[in-house]
């Protein structure tokens, strides 16, 4: 028989307006009788569902994350219960057989024996952070996708400053972008005080530019999409004020986290620890680590035969991050630890897998700075590269091996 883990668990299908909740109870004999009940979302049914579960001795509990209707069940159930959250993919019923109570019914058969893999649930704290930093990122897409729209307008009325300049919004451009839109018909202004030293050199240049035409609506369109952007700026500012008051508890793990390389900002570190937490006993390996972010390959093999072995979809927010890093460092010849990792799979496999291993090996070096509070050594890495002093090697493999490490060989002719 296959063992039973949960004598008394409960499996909760979990929906928008309501929850069905199944306790599977089983004696020593092996017998198991079910008992369902469904409860409303409201905070008033969460209690009353909180209640029916202590009244049966029940406090395993597995539920199923569907989008964002999990968590008020997890905050009443949190204090009383053992909660294990589990992805829908790995409980989901067989279709055509299902219905509310079988799938709850189907969670807590599967729960009772242990079958299902929780999902990570770091701490309420790191959960507030995590919460305000994904915010954060949705605040810096908007910002982007309004500086694209600003682009857009200019480029409809004829207005070129981004082949002069390299950056349409720095203080200069933004200074001759507000008197265009201020004094739309003075076209032979005098622009060159507003411009910045550098630029002065382009001023033949930003006069042939800014020659075009603002029609009424393309100036009152402008004109909502940098107030939009304003506003954007401030809400980004008053939150990371929000942010950089409550990573106070933390401040030890985020220096040794900005000890790697590529994490110049405070906020890159911050947003590692918003994800993973601070408490590496959670995952048992960097493996694991890395294949809850999604940066290890799948495992998918049938008659002896590998098929897609392509990363998957987890980490949608971690991921980003870490091949951001990722492509900053690999131009640097200051870590040719790094580098030359990156340049030998490059050669073998191509830019993106070479990536996705450099934000892994990032994520692993991660992983054991904070479990073991020390920071980030590019000699263990140097030393790993090492080849043996015992091992012959010719002229090319030297060559060949130099080449791995990042650094660029030149021929030299013999000097008698």
């Amino acid at each position: 028989m296959i063992k039973i883990v949960y004598p008394i668990c409960c499996g909760i299908d979990v929906h928008k307006k309501f929850i069905v909740a199944c306790i599977a109870s089983t004696d020593k004999v092996g017998v198991t009788t079910y008992k369902s009940k469904r409860f409303s979302t409201f905070t008033k049914g969460l209690r009353g569902l909180s209640d029916w579960l202590c009244s049966n001795s029940c406090t395993d509990v597995c539920m199923e994350s569907t989008g964002k209707y999990w968590i008020p069940v997890f905050n009443i159930l949190e204090a009383t219960c053992k909660i294990t959250l589990a992805h829908p993919k790995y409980v989901k019923a067989i279709r055509g057989k299902k219905t509310d109570k079988k799938d709850a019914k189907w969670i807590a058969d599967l729960f009772k024996h242990d079958f299902v893999a929780g999902s990570f649930m770091p701490p309420l704290p790191i959960r507030q952070l995590r919460d305000l930093m994904r915010y954060r990122v949705k605040l810096t897409n908007f910002k982007s996708s309004e500086k694209n729209r600003t682009q857009n307008c200019l480029t409809v009325s004829n207005i070129q400053l981004s082949n002069v300049v390299s950056d349409t919004f720095g203080k200069s451009s933004m200074a001759i972008i507000d008197h265009l839109l201020e004094n739309p018909s003075d076209k032979d202004f005098d622009f060159v005080p507003l411009l910045h030293a550098s630029m002065l050199g382009k001023v033949d240049d930003i006069r042939l530019a800014i020659d075009g035409l603002i029609t009424p609506e393309q100036l009152q369109k402008m004109k909502i999409i940098l107030d939009h952007y304003t506003s954007l700026e401030t809400c980004k500012e008053n939150l990371e004020s929000l942010i950089l008051s409550l990573v106070g508890p933390y401040a030890e793990e985020l220096v040794l986290v900005s000890t790697v390389p590529a994490f110049k900002s405070p906020f890159s570190s911050i947003a590692i620890i918003s994800e993973i937490g601070v408490d590496m006993s959670v995952f048992p390996t960097a493996k694991h680590l890395c294949s809850w972010a999604g940066l290890t390959p799948q495992n998918n093999e049938s008659a002896g035969k590998k098929k897609s072995v392509r990363i998957s979809r987890a980490g949608v927010y971690i991921k980003p991050l870490l091949v951001q890093l990722a492509n900053s460092i690999v131009k640097s010849e200051k870590h040719p630890e790094i580098r030359g990792r990156y340049l030998s799979i490059k050669r073998r496999r191509g830019h993106k897998r070479a990536i996705i291993a450099i934000a892994r090996m990032i994520l692993t070096a991660i992983y054991h700075i904070l479990k073991n509070r020390v920071p980030y050594n590019a000699e263990l890495y140097k030393k790993a590269e090492v080849i043996p002093y015992n091992r012959d090697v010719t002229v090319d493999q030297a060559i060949f091996i130099l080449q791995r490490q990042g650094y660029s060989i030149s021929k030299v002719d013999n000097i008698a």
